[in-house]
This record gives C-alpha cells, structure tokens and sequence, in this order.
C-alpha cells in the first residue's frame, strides 16, 4: 500500500511540475500576445496617418505648398523680398 501511495504521490508531482512549466508557456504567449495587440494598434494609427497625407497629397494647398517651397514659385500678385547673405 504504501508503495502505490508513493508512485501516486510521484505521479501527483510530475504533473503539478509539468502544470508548472505549461502555465509558465501560456504567461510568455499571453504577454507576446499583448506586444503584438499594442504593434497592431501603432501600425493601424500608423496606416491612418498615411491615408491622411495621401488625401492631403491630392488637395490644391498641398501642390501651392510644393510649388512655393520646392519650387520658389509665386502668385502673380505677390512681391518677394530677399536678403543678402
């Protein structure tokens, strides 16, 4: 009797240790888990941010920003005035 005891009682620590060792897997894929959630969420703002300048793109104010920037081009009323270095 007491060696079925002791094999039960082998058995019972193996598996605890093995519950053990799985429950520390299923914390590490749980936190990968989140990492990945937060990456997703920053490449979705991300694509957002990218949507928003490609219609920005596509606007008029956009092109005379470019063409006064780019450019130096200026409206046919407008006077520029520049220094010397």
């Amino acid at each position: 009797m007491l060696s079925i005891t002791f094999v039960v009682g082998l058995l019972f620590i193996g598996m605890m240790s093995k519950g053990m060792e799985l429950q520390k897997e299923l914390d590490g894929y749980q936190q990968k888990l989140e990492q990945l959630d937060e990456q997703l969420e920053e490449e979705s703002q991300r694509t957002q941010e990218i949507d928003d300048l490609k219609d920005y793109m596509k606007t008029d104010e956009y092109a005379e920003e470019v063409a006064r920037e780019k450019l130096g081009l200026v409206k046919g009323n407008e006077i520029i005035f520049k220094t010397e270095e």
